[in-house]
């Protein structure tokens, strides 16, 4: 048996415009905290023994997850595309729209479809590539949407659609 996955689907490349601004600044932040930590990482490695220095160790590893993150929000921001404005058919739900939804119990829930590197279940933002926020696209006020969930089907009916928090 071998160990092999099959690659990732590539996710969609649209974000808001305060969605990358957020990277942008994550970046920046990320290049001055790799600073500090080669700053650290010096002074631990010039204490002697590498094999037992805890610091050193710790050090090593989290400059090794900074350049990750770095090496990887380099190749993803600009292959990103903007969306800042709101769609020529405002009555249809898009990338961005402010979705709400009553279930079959009556329970009223409010969603935003945004792209997949700003996705945040607790401020009610769900990926585009989300299988929910793909069902939604296209749909308008009054129609009906059924879900494949993992407890089972679900039906959610559209009650609102809008493009301003």
């Amino acid at each position: 048996m071998s160990r092999y996955r099959p690659p990732q689907p590539r996710s969609s490349l649209y974000i808001t415009a305060a969605g990358y601004r957020r990277l942008q600044s994550e970046l920046q932040g990320l290049w001055q905290r790799r600073h500090e930590v080669v700053k650290a990482l010096a002074a631990a490695a010039a204490e002697g023994d590498r094999s037992e220095n805890a610091e050193y160790i710790y050090r090593k590893k989290e400059l090794r997850e900074i350049d990750r993150r770095i090496r990887y929000l380099q190749k993803r921001l600009p292959e990103l595309t903007v969306v800042s404005a709101a769609p020529s058919d405002p009555s249809r739900i898009y990338f961005g729209a402010w979705v709400s939804v009553e279930d079959e119990d009556g329970n009223e829930h409010t969603w935003r479809i945004v792209g997949p590197d700003e996705f945040d279940p607790e401020q009610g933002w769900i990926s585009m590539d989300a299988p929910l926020a793909r069902a939604l696209m296209k749909k308008q006020v009054d129609d009906e949407v059924e879900i494949e969930l993992p407890k089972g089907k679900t039906r959610y009916w559209i009650t609102a659609i809008h493009y301003t928090p």
